[in-house]
Formats: C-alpha cells, sequence, structure tokens
C-alpha cells in the first residue's frame, strides 16, 4: 500500500494552492466588499476576474472524471477541461474548501458540478448544446430541484412533484425547497425531480427534466436562511412550480429513471462536500492555534494550558483520519466505480462534517466572543458545515446503510442463549 502521492496529483494540488495564494486570497478583502455592497442576489466582478484567470491558466474543469468504462447517452460532445480522477480531483478541492468563493473561480462549485457530470453522462446532444455548454463556459449557473416541504425527502421515493405527459410536453406541478443557487441571477435552467408514474414500482416512478427558470410557471417564493445566514448571492429558494410546461425532450435518460440519475449524481456530489470540508477544517485548526499562542490567560500562553494541547492535538488527527477515509472513497470510485465505493462514500459523508463542526466549535471557544462574530469566517463556516449533516442525505440515512451492511456480515448469527421474548415473559 502507497500512501504517496504521484507527480500529476501534486502537480495540479500545488498549481491549484498557488494561485489561491497568489490571486484569490489576497482579494478577500475586495470580494467582501463586493459581497455586501448593494444587492444581495448579483454577480461579485472579482469572480469573473479570477474565472477568466482560472481559465486562462489551464485550471478550469477539474471535477469531471474519466469516462472510466462508462457508456454516455451521447459521446459526440468534448467537454472541455482537465479532467482530473476522482483521486487527483480530492487534493484540489481540499484546497478549494479553504477560501469560500474558490471553487467557483474554477468552475468548480455546487450543484453546477453534479448538473454537469448529469448531462454529461445522461443529456442528448441537444440538452448538451443548449444547457451543458455554457455551465461548461462558466456563462450561466444551474440548480437541483429535489427536496420539499411537505416530505422527506431523505427517503427520494416519497417526493411529491407530479410530473404529467400532455401531447408533446411535460405539465410539473409542485413545491421544492432548499433549491441551491436559485437566488444567483444566472441561473438559468434546473433538473427538476418528480413522478411521472405513481403507480409504478417504488424506484421506477421518478423521472428528472430540465426546467429553464423562466418556464412560465416558475416561481422564487423565497430565499432561505441558514442559521441566519443568506449564502447570496448562490443561496436557497423555495420554488412553486405550477403547470410548468417543458417539451417531452427535456427528460433525461428516460421516464422512470430518475431515481437511478440521482444515485450516480449524489454519490460524487457527497464525496466533493467532504473533500472541500477537510480544507475549511485545517483553516479552522491553523485559526484555533494562532489565537492559543498569541493570547495570554492567568498568566501563560492560552496554548500552554493542557486542555488546549488535548483539543488541539485531537482536532490533528481527526482531520488526518478523516483526509484518509476519503482518499480512500476517492480511490475506489476511480477503480471499481461509484457503486463500489458506496459504503466508503457514507461513511466519509457521516465523518467529515462532524470532524470539521467539532473543529470549528473548538475554534470558537478559543476565540471567545470574537468567534460568534462577523469579525472571522468560523461561525459562517460552522453554520455551512452544520448544514452537509443534512445536505445530499442526513446523517441517519447513511448511519443507517453501514449499520446494515455491518449486521449483513452477521446474518447467520444466532444467540447462544434464549432471550425473555423467546420464553415469553411478561412485564
Amino acid at each position: 500500500m502507497d500512501f504517496s502521492f504521484s507527480e500529476r496529483e501534486t502537480y495540479f494540488r500545488d498549481r491549484v494552492k498557488g494561485f489561491i495564494d497568489q490571486q484569490i486570497r489576497p482579494r478577500q478583502a475586495e470580494f467582501d466588499a463586493q459581497h455586501d455592497a448593494g444587492e444581495r442576489w448579483k454577480v461579485i466582478p472579482v469572480i469573473e476576474e479570477m474565472k477568466e484567470k482560472a481559465k486562462a491558466a489551464g485550471l478550469w474543469n477539474f471535477f469531471m472524471p474519466p469516462h472510466s468504462g462508462q457508456s454516455h447517452v451521447d459521446d459526440s460532445f468534448v467537454f472541455e477541461g482537465t479532467q482530473l480522477t476522482n483521486l487527483e480531483y480530492a487534493l484540489c478541492a481540499e484546497e478549494m474548501g479553504k477560501v469560500g468563493w474558490a471553487s467557483e473561480c474554477f468552475n468548480c462549485s455546487a450543484p453546477d458540478t453534479g448538473n454537469m457530470e448529469v448531462l454529461h453522462r445522461y443529456g442528448t446532444r441537444e440538452q448538451k448544446e443548449r444547457w451543458l455548454r455554457p455551465l461548461m463556459n462558466g456563462e450561466i449557473r444551474s440548480a437541483f430541484l429535489m427536496t420539499e416541504p411537505a416530505v422527506a425527502s431523505s427517503d427520494a421515493t416519497n417526493i411529491e412533484t407530479s410530473i404529467v405527459r400532455d401531447g408533446d410536453e411535460y405539465v410539473i406541478n409542485g413545491t421544492k425547497w432548499w433549491s441551491s443557487g436559485v437566488g444567483d441571477p444566472r441561473c438559468k435552467i434546473a433538473i427538476t425531480m418528480g413522478k411521472t408514474n405513481p403507480d409504478a414500482s417504488r424506484h421506477s416512478q421518478q423521472s428528472q427534466v430540465l426546467v429553464p427558470m423562466d418556464a412560465p410557471g416558475v416561481t422564487i417564493k423565497r430565499m432561505l436562511s441558514v442559521y441566519g445566514y443568506d449564502h447570496a448571492p448562490h443561496g436557497h429558494g423555495e420554488v412553486v412550480l405550477k403547470d410548468v410546461r417543458v417539451p417531452v425532450e427535456n427528460v433525461l435518460l428516460g421516464e422512470g429513471r430518475g431515481f437511478e440519475i440521482a444515485q450516480g449524481r449524489l454519490g460524487p456530489g457527497r464525496i466533493h462536500h467532504c473533500m472541500r470540508t477537510i480544507g475549511t477544517a485545517e483553516t479552522a485548526i491553523e485559526a484555533m492555534a494562532k489565537r492559543l499562542l498569541s493570547r495570554v490567560a492567568f498568566g501563560k500562553r492560552i496554548a500552554d494550558h493542557s486542555v488546549w494541547e488535548e483539543r488541539i492535538a485531537r482536532a490533528r488527527i481527526d482531520i488526518e483520519m478523516t483526509r484518509l477515509l476519503c482518499l480512500k472513497a476517492a480511490d475506489m470510485m476511480d477503480k471499481a466505480g461509484n457503486k463500489s465505493a458506496q459504503l466508503e462514500i457514507a461513511m466519509i459523508k457521516v465523518q467529515a462534517p462532524n470532524m470539521a463542526l467539532q473543529i470549528l466549535d473548538d475554534a470558537i471557544q478559543a476565540h471567545g466572543g470574537a468567534g460568534v462574530s462577523s469579525d472571522f469566517h468560523l461561525a459562517h463556516d460552522w453554520a455551512a458545515m452544520r448544514t452537509l449533516r443534512f445536505a445530499d442525505g442526513p446523517d441517519e440515512v447513511h448511519n443507517r446503510a453501514i449499520a446494515r451492511n455491518e449486521f449483513g456480515k452477521y446474518a447467520e448469527f444466532k444467540a447462544d442463549r434464549p432471550s425473555s421474548g423467546d420464553l415469553a415473559v411478561s412485564r
């Protein structure tokens, strides 16, 4: 087992890190000023400037893994960008996670990455030309409409949005929320999941269709906040679809294939989040260590109090363990496919946000009152990390899958003595 990185892995990681350190991080104050000034839902000029620089430097569209033998609906469209394996991308995504707005500069931000992969794998040539090409070029943004307020959407089979065929069109009715990206004025297309056949088998009822955001009947009812943060200009919206009509050609892969697409889309999305989360955790431990070394309490540096030595040590151990699990999952996805890595993806999806949350909480504690203020990014990062325990499936769903796999190893196990139930004991 070789834990060393390849020349290609370190090459792209170092190039991304160098670009962030030299081009993006020095512009943080400018970004903050543009972000806070005027209208909340807008295009931020410094990001657009960085996108052009990154594209010119060949640091663009890293996230799309090579075919790996998978067949696509259409193979004639050439996806432009440096296509890295999941393992190669993991190291780059970690660096992007250290600065909140860095991912978009490389055209590697959610939900566009997942949507582009869906279009690349399952879209027709016509669908790709209309929607994938401008997404690939960073000209528009997109959304993924799946979660609904009226049902437990952790079980995708629960969704109630109806997609009814009427001649050459589908008529869509339903309400979605936590639709990330709809606040951006450049959001032009939403991949929408709903039911085309409620009477089909449980996992064949759903379909995914392409819904232009300017289609009649599409209404952004409100933008939602996350622990008081609006996450502008990206944001998360509640979207009402009322008698929305789209051509039948807008269906992806075919009727009844929506659940299949969702499973394929969410796997890579989950691990991308985890990769960036490790970067956030690295930023948090750095901020915590510097604070502890620079402040004095009760006659000595806070860093010299044993409780903080324990917390710093635990944070470093947890980061390293989590990174290894994340890299293992990415490597398995590359070598054996997303389905074979389902268990590892589930484990890292639970572990990474919880790890980062604990380190951020300790970092906030180290900063005292300053930690919960907007003077530092710790409170904002904590709120964002907390949402990842829901995003792309809550902890409980992933833990259930992990536990069932574990119980399955001992399916033939029999207790060596009877239980109270076997003896009909009553209480």
